[in-house]
């Protein structure tokens, strides 16, 4: 805020200081009025949120909101599952005992626990409303959020706006788009896939290496030689798949040539004791090199937990092969990401970098408030839980409530319209902002009426 006269100390019913009022009549002096101190002030918070940046955790399989973070001690056992509640540090919830990081971090987080939605419930179109705000419809793709983010304000330094760790999602049992593209906005503007694992030994990111067969100076002399090609084809030039090649072959020279962008990768400029707090884990080295990006610049990072529902064990815990079961839950998904999730708030704080990045781990859905037969719980949109930490978020309070089973909200439904508003309104964006939409149509940032989640802030 902007703070031109100090603090005053005696304070009126509407919170105004006795001091305040004194000095608002001395504002013409220096030739402001009331409304033009507000307006300052306003616009060194749009400043101050325009500067931020955003982890988006997206927790692809959907953790159980029952068995982590809006547990259900009293309901019967079928509903509960098996794990207790713990209490949490300086927090107005519980949380599960399979997460006890979280439980000593509850302070840095808020949850809100009403989240729901009324499309299918697959996978894939969960991953696109809640990374756009839309599901898609009419062959239209809504631009992931990060990629809007990219659209509107640019990168900052050599490297790209928005990142996308460790690869896109892949198939998770529909043919539908994940959200994850920037849509109708045009390919100029997709994340950076890193496309590697960087818990892997010599993990390096394949997109930052010039092809093995061109050193230095050969790249360099390819790029001098394009550039006379086209400054003689002035015509091609003025085409927009011409204007797309540029941008792109120019983003791309940009990165292979920066020893920033290179240091940003690099893992093994970090101690060994700090790799191994986050676990030596694919998703905790992704928390990790996510700290780094952000640290170097990059505006937006999404962490994809997991990259299927198939072939690896996740948050899908339906109960029988090829998915996971609560007990696999409860001894791999559970322990590995709970460190991660740790260290990286904990790394954010400590490096001062949280309150200016918004880290918001989301999912597609929950899963159903009664156990099923296999002992695993099915997919369930109509009520799960996110969560938000950094980026002007006040930690641990609850928004929005659930139903006595965790089935359906209470009180604050939260749509994923609401929830991609949220992020929006953390990084300082005017929610009323049009985009290019198809046919070149103006196309809104989010629905008309549609508002962030107001009390996490």
């Amino acid at each position: 805020m902007l703070d031109l006269l100090g603090r005053g100390t005696a304070h009126t019913c509407d919170g105004m200081t006795r001091r305040d009022l004194l000095n608002v009549g001395s504002l013409s002096a220096v030739g402001l009025s009331l409304p033009q101190l507000l307006q300052a002030e306003q616009a060194s918070r749009k400043d101050q949120d325009s500067d931020r940046s955003v982890i988006m955790i997206f927790n692809l399989g959907a953790p159980s909101q029952i068995d982590c973070f809006d547990m259900k001690p009293d309901a019967p056992a079928e509903i509960r599952g098996p794990f207790k509640p713990i209490a949490t540090k300086n927090a107005d919830f519980d949380i599960s005992e399979i997460l006890p990081e979280h439980a000593r971090l509850a302070d840095k987080f808020s949850l809100v626990r009403s989240c729901y939605h009324t499309a299918a419930a697959v996978h894939d179109t969960g991953h696109q409303m809640l990374q756009t705000g839309r599901l898609f419809t009419g062959g239209v793709e809504t631009p992931h959020a990060g990629c809007v983010l990219s659209y509107l304000r640019g990168r900052k330094t050599d490297l790209p706006a928005h990142v996308v760790l460790p690869e896109m999602m892949g198939r998770t049992g529909g043919n539908l788009p994940h959200g994850q593209s920037a849509g109708f906005l045009g390919k100029a503007y997709d994340p950076f896939v890193l496309n590697a694992d960087p818990s892997k030994p010599n993990f390096k990111v394949p997109d930052l290496l010039p092809p093995s067969s061109l050193g230095e100076v050969r790249l360099e002399r390819r790029r001098a030689l394009r550039d006379i090609v086209e400054s003689k084809l002035s015509a091609f030039e003025s085409s927009e798949n011409a204007k797309l090649m540029s941008d792109n072959f120019q983003s791309a020279y940009r990165l292979i040539n920066s020893p920033q962008a290179r240091g940003a990768f690099d893992l093994e400029k970090e101690p060994k004791t700090v790799r191994e707090r986050y676990g030596m884990s694919r998703f905790g080295q992704c928390c990790l090199l996510a700290r780094r990006l952000i640290e170097a610049g990059v505006r937006f990072v999404t962490v994809n937990t997991f990259m299927t529902v198939f072939d690896e064990i996740s948050w899908d815990i339906h109960g029988t092969k090829p998915f996971a079961s609560i007990e696999q839950m409860r001894d791999q998904v559970a322990p590995m990401y709970d460190q991660a999730y740790g260290a990286l708030i904990t790394d954010l704080e400590e490096r001062g970098l949280l309150e200016k990045t918004l880290v918001c781990n989301l999912a597609e859905f929950g899963r159903t408030p009664r156990v099923n037969p296999a002992g695993g719980r099915d997919h369930w949109p109509q009520c799960f839980t996110t969560y938000f930490a950094g980026g002007g978020v006040k930690g641990g309070r609850v928004v929005g409530k659930s139903d006595s089973i965790g089935a359906y909200p209470d009180e604050r439904p939260v749509n994923p319209s609401e929830v991609v508003a949220t992020i929006f309104h953390s990084l300082g964006l005017d929610l009323e902002t049009h985009l290019p939409g198809p046919a070149g149509r103006p196309f809104p940032l989010v629905d008309f009426g549609t508002k962030p989640i107001h009390e996490l802030f």
